[in-house]
């Protein structure tokens, strides 16, 4: 499916809201920028931690994962988007394997003496909606996910 490319700006500056449409456009860019902040700020965070955990510089990771040595910096400040094959090569040079990554960095909430994934915060939240509003919040999952 073919969306065209949507901007704050073009949505906010150029014309105010006139429809539905346009409403989940301007959704749909605050969410994915919202979200990919979030990721990429976990994901830098992780990487400074195991970084560190294993006294290695910026750069003797860079040359260990094969990459340019700003490039490093720039993910721990998450400045910079990386694919799973980059923080695969990462990982690998850190002697971490990706499950244990992604466990370190998912975000984990307390619901009594119980740790909570996010995932199911979502899934607990949805179950206090009725079917019509869940069947809109996964047309919206739908449209963010196609986008990735």
């Amino acid at each position: 499916m073919y969306h065209k490319k949507v901007t704050i700006e073009t949505i906010i500056i150029n014309k105010p809201l006139k429809s539905l449409g346009q409403f989940y456009e301007l959704t749909y860019v605050w969410l994915r920028v919202i979200t990919v902040s979030i990721v990429m700020k976990k994901v830098g965070e992780g990487i400074r931690h195991y970084r560190k955990e294993r006294g290695l510089s910026q750069e003797e990771l860079a040359h260990l994962a094969r990459i340019n040595e700003s490039y490093i910096g720039k993910l721990e400040r998450a400045e910079k988007v990386c694919s799973i094959e980059m923080l695969s090569k990462l990982t690998d040079a850190l002697e971490v394997s990706l499950s244990e990554f992604f466990r370190y960095i998912e975000p984990t909430s307390r619901e009594g003496n119980q740790e909570i994934t996010t995932l199911e915060l979502i899934v607990n939240r949805l179950r206090g909606c009725s079917v019509s509003e869940q069947k809109k919040v996964l047309k919206m999952i739908d449209v963010l996910l196609e986008g990735i």
